[in-house]
């Protein structure tokens, strides 16, 4: 088992979790638990963009010296 979804991964499972709470057509107990999945999913985007966003940064000043 992969310890770590890749950002692409995560996107693509946080945009099927959106697309079937739209559906509206779940029952309520299935709702929430894809809306805490989702939650997470999002954390996990964003502590990717964020160490992505830090190396990026650190490799422009280490070109810059």
């Amino acid at each position: 088992m992969k310890e770590k979804n890749t950002f692409e991964e995560n996107m693509s499972r946080l945009g099927a979790i959106v697309s079937e709470l739209e559906k509206g057509d779940i029952p309520l107990d299935k709702a929430v638990e894809l809306y805490g999945e989702g939650v997470k999913l999002s954390a996990a985007c964003r502590k990717q963009l964020d160490e992505a966003r830090i190396k990026i940064t650190e490799d422009s000043e280490g070109a810059e010296k």
